[in-house]
């Protein structure tokens, strides 16, 4: 293989002068891979490489995929060659006869350009034995050092031809020009005729739309007055026309005005009526607790009395029977742990007509810290559902409520959320900043959605989308623990598609009666 490379160098016009008399090193494209085992030590090395001396198959390649049929002038034709140092290796730039330039050196100036410079070469260049349109860039080693250039060129002759044929054809073009533009010039010289032809190209331009005018035609005859008095209607028409431009722009900018201010007005009253909405669903809400408070009330108080006299005659009982009620001992504690769980259920019913008497312990919470405790909770729920569970916690300040109250408003949204989704939904939990009021805690999932008729009433009492064991008590519940703490709790969905809760607590408890609430909103609705 060695010997194969050996080429005698041919001497060349305009190359350097050298007293070297043959080529006998070899041009890679050298590949090293280390092999690795399954630890990652270095077991071997593969090597291997392309030898570029004589591979007239990659340079023919790259001529033919950059010169394309089609892409030069008749009689041209495309040569790429990979040059060793300054000597051509492989090529398919034609030398004496129809053989390949092997052996062949460049030019003097293109090897100071690219190889001692380093700087790449488009310009024409002597190329063997004719001129060619050339590009050379050096190639360098894996030490950034020149060892050759990649050369790509087409034959300058055919070009040269097609300018000299290309400049006789202009110059006579021109010559004729000459004569033609004399000969008008000539017949446009009669004073008869030039101002005649003035008023004709200010008709023609003014037509296309140019604003020309005749001037002085050096008449005082009819045609010079008949100039005068076109170029005063000319500039009359001038006048008029930037007039109704300009009222056309004022009529267009008081249009975007009163469109932007009639955009703005609707924008307004469509929050107002949002509002209005929102407010209307709390009012409504607010009696509809009130009534069930009432009612709850009344119901409690009947029971309590009962249940204390229960209490009392079991004291007696347990205190009359003495040590000869051990055999029943069981059934009566269970007797006085009913009694004081209908006591329970009574005191959780009069929270609807006394909310603040029975609001919870207010301590700071950290609401992202509740939420993950929540989970521990509800775990169990999403492991039943096998639904995905997408949690994202901002940076957040603490608030002021009942932390275990809280927790039993998530833990029921939660809930919820992965009862309305099917096995694989999504529930997503995300907190943010409510403003600099405080924060907001969205719980959203991905399941059947709520009809838009039925949105109102989820927060209603007893109101339930009929699930399993549903009572329909805790929106309603959790509604009013927001509440009670001054926050906010709303609902919005698409059917089919998404249902979010939103619920948005105050840094620190605002606890508002209805009255408030109504002067609230009657402030927000005149702002």
């Amino acid at each position: 293989l060695a010997k194969s490379i050996v080429l005698p160098l041919v001497e060349t016009p305009r190359a350097v002068p050298t007293d070297r008399l043959r080529e006998d090193r070899a041009m890679l494209i050298r590949v090293i891979q280390p092999v690795t085992t399954i630890d990652g030590s270095v077991l071997a090395i593969l090597d291997g490489g392309v030898l570029l001396n004589r591979n007239f198959r990659f340079v023919d390649e790259i001529r033919d995929l950059v010169y394309g049929p089609g892409s030069l002038a008749a009689g041209s034709r495309g040569t790429v060659t990979v040059f060793l140092d300054d000597v051509r290796i492989s090529t398919n730039v034609p030398g004496a006869g129809e053989e390949r330039a092997l052996g062949t050196r460049v030019s003097a100036e293109v090897r100071n350009t690219v190889l001692e410079n380093r700087n790449a070469w488009v310009d024409r260049a002597f190329v063997v034995n004719d001129w060619y349109i050339s590009a050379y860039e050096p190639i360098l080693d894996d030490e950034g050092e020149s060892v050759g250039m990649l050369y790509a060129g087409y034959l300058e002759a055919p070009f040269r031809a097609a300018m000299f044929r290309a400049l006789k054809i202009i110059s006579v073009v021109l010559v004729l020009g000459t004569l033609l533009a004399a000969c008008i010039a000539y017949l446009g010289a009669k004073s008869i005729f030039r101002p005649i032809e003035s008023i004709a190209n200010v008709v023609r331009g003014t037509k296309s739309g140019k604003t020309l005018r005749i001037g002085n035609v050096g008449s005082i005859d009819e045609i010079g007055e008949l100039g005068r008095e076109f170029d005063s209607m000319l500039d009359s028409l001038e006048d008029h026309r930037h007039s109704i431009e300009t009222a056309a722009a004022d009529l267009e900018k008081k249009v975007e005005e009163r469109t932007f201010e009639l955009q703005q007005k609707n924008q307004h009253l469509q929050n107002s009526i949002d509002l209005l909405r929102q407010t209307r669903q709390q009012l409504a809400m607010a009696e509809k607790l009130a009534a069930l408070g009432e009612l709850t009330a009344g119901v409690a108080h009947e029971i309590n009395n009962p249940t204390a006299v229960i209490l009392g005659n079991m004291d007696v009982l347990v205190n009359e029977i003495g040590p000869h009620g051990d055999e029943v001992r069981t059934e009566i504690d269970l007797i006085i742990e009913q009694v004081y769980r209908i006591r329970t259920i009574v005191d959780q019913l009069l929270q609807y007509s006394r909310p603040s008497a029975y609001a919870g312990y207010v301590e700071w919470v950290d609401v992202n810290d509740v939420l993950k405790d929540t989970m521990m909770l509800v775990h169990h729920e999403l492991v039943r559902c096998s639904c995905e569970l997408r949690e994202h916690y901002a940076d957040l300040q603490m608030v002021q409520i009942n932390r275990q109250e809280l927790q039993q408003v998530l833990v029921n949204l939660i809930v919820n959320a992965s009862h309305a989704v099917d096995r694989g939904g999504v529930v997503s939990i995300s907190t943010s900043a409510w403003g600099k009021l405080g924060v907001i805690i969205k719980i959203r999932d991905n399941g059947r959605g709520i009809p838009p008729g039925e949105l109102r009433r989820v927060f209603d009492p007893f109101y339930t989308s009929g699930k399993a064991g549903g009572t329909g008590l805790g929106l309603s519940v959790s509604y009013g623990i927001i509440r009670r703490y001054g926050g906010q709790i709303t609902v919005d969905s698409l059917l089919s598609e998404w249902t979010e809760f939103q619920v948005k607590l105050r840094f620190e408890p605002v606890y508002e009666s209805d009255d408030e609430v109504i002067e609230e909103f009657y402030k927000e609705f005149v702002e």
